[in-house]
């Protein structure tokens, strides 16, 4: 067998390909949050300057692109792919947010897994030499969202204290494909600190020098454990988030001891509490290297955002402002990042089906 291919659900890249620039825009309340500072654009006005919360969100997407491919130096038409997605039907945020940019594209959606999806996809595509750069987008906007899936927000609907707040927010990155001369080695070695002069001076020429590599994936499957809750998102995604987890433990023969951090995208805190007892009951304890980005995002003594953050965005900024500097500066040398998405729509809710989860692990390596 192929020495990519790892057990049943997952990769390890023999070229890795960096993570070489990401980016992440965000409305008024994210700014307000424990990571407000971090963020590269922000914006007071949640409509930014459009004239729905749609537009909105595409514009999000389009700045966070734009953020990305200029701290890279890098023109849109030399990326290969794009691949992107968002909440809303037929993903009406991506197409027409990245349609100036003119790249080849793939809309994806795995609700609020999805920059989990795309970049797994990038770096998929990356590694097998589809092509030198990849990139990778989701949005989702907190408006656009209870629209699309709860009641418009002129209703005026209480919430219950299990629901999470979508984010409003965007985040890109890219994806750079490498020869093994260029990039210095094996994920191992990197972790070692081994890279050759030759591949460190050819990033700093190209002004694309990073620390940090995509070195595998873990593909997640559908899991339902029969909750129709959609208000309980947390409780609903905590399953397919423990699935990912001990499958990648398995897959590539390790524990959580492997891991300086094991970060979901927005189970939240009910769904923490039951992401814990899962994990526990399959042999593993994550709670001391455990980081959720819907509770990092937001500050729950001082933002009425009960449950913690959630969507698209929420995993995604995250990432892009808080976590990839961390791994950049070799604070953390291996992070096992996990989006998680609850697969509803209005249609299956209305009709009383369950919401099943999925989740996508992407395995970050300092280098």
């Amino acid at each position: 067998m192929d020495e990519t291919i790892k057990g049943s659900q997952s990769l390890i890249f023999r070229n890795a390909p960096y993570l070489i620039s990401a980016a992440s825009v965000t409305g008024s309340k994210e700014t307000e949050g424990p990571l407000g500072k971090l963020f590269d654009m922000t914006s007071e006005d949640d409509l930014f300057g459009a004239q729905t919360w749609e537009e909105a969100e595409s514009t999000m997407q389009k700045e966070a692109c734009v953020l990305a491919l200029g701290k890279a130096h890098v023109a849109p038409e030399e990326v290969r792919y794009l691949f992107g997605g968002d909440l809303l039907r037929q993903g009406i945020a991506t197409s027409m947010g990245v349609e100036g940019l003119q790249i080849p594209m793939f809309g994806l959606y795995g609700a609020c897994s999805t920059s989990g999806e795309a970049l797994a996809l990038a770096a998929m595509s990356a590694a097998a030499g589809y092509g030198e750069y990849m990139l990778a987008v989701t949005s989702s906007h907190f408006g656009s969202a209870e629209k699309e899936f709860r009641f418009p927000l002129g209703y005026a609907s209480q919430r219950p204290l299990s629901a999470h707040w979508t984010v409003t927010g965007s985040g890109a990155f890219l994806v750079r494909s490498q020869e093994r001369a260029e990039q210095g080695g094996t994920a191992q070695e990197c972790l070692a600190g081994g890279r050759t002069a030759e591949g460190s001076a050819r990033q700093e020429k190209a002004g694309q020098k990073s620390h940090v590599r995509i070195a595998g994936v873990t593909v997640g499957k559908i899991v339902d454990y029969g909750l129709k809750d959609s208000q309980n998102m947390g409780a609903c995604m905590a399953p397919a988030a423990m699935d990912t987890i001990v499958r990648n433990f398995e897959d590539m023969g390790r524990t959580e001891q492997d891991y300086d951090r094991i970060i979901t995208g927005d189970l939240g805190y009910v769904g923490q509490s039951i992401l814990f007892d899962l994990v526990r009951g399959k042999g593993f304890d994550i709670r001391e290297r455990h980081l959720d980005c819907g509770m990092t995002i937001f500050d729950q003594q001082t933002q009425d955002t009960h449950a913690g953050g959630s969507g698209c965005g929420c995993a995604a900024v995250t990432l892009a402002s808080f976590v990839l500097p961390k791994i950049e500066k070799g604070e953390w040398k291996r992070v096992l990042f996990v989006p998680t998405g609850a697969l509803m729509s209005t249609v299956s809710f209305n009709e009383g089906a369950s919401v099943p989860g999925i989740a996508h692990g992407i395995v970050l390596e300092h280098c």
